[in-house]
């Protein structure tokens, strides 16, 4: 398998790495893959800190519509976008 192919196969258990919901086997293997993974570090860095500003934002702090239905889009959210556009 090559590199990229495994980074795409890693990329799938991102969220549950992230959560701390992934089982202990793959946990380890995506650790394994990110000591010579740069690129795969960064996207893991750059979700925790995403995470992190989104749970340090102030309730009041409002998305535009607009804004918000662009990046459910480009993150592959549709249900979300669904439900936004509900609101």
């Amino acid at each position: 398998m090559g590199q990229h192919e495994h980074c795409r196969e890693m990329l799938g258990s991102l969220s549950d790495y992230v959560d701390g919901s992934l089982n202990k086997g793959l946990c380890e293997e995506l650790e394994r893959h990110m000591a010579d993974c740069e690129n795969c570090r960064i996207v893991v860095d750059t979700l925790r800190k995403t995470i992190y500003l989104y749970h340090e934002a102030n309730d009041s702090v409002s998305i535009p519509a607009g804004v918000r239905q662009r990046l459910y889009k480009r993150l592959n959210f549709e249900d979300l976008l669904e439900q936004v556009d509900d609101q």
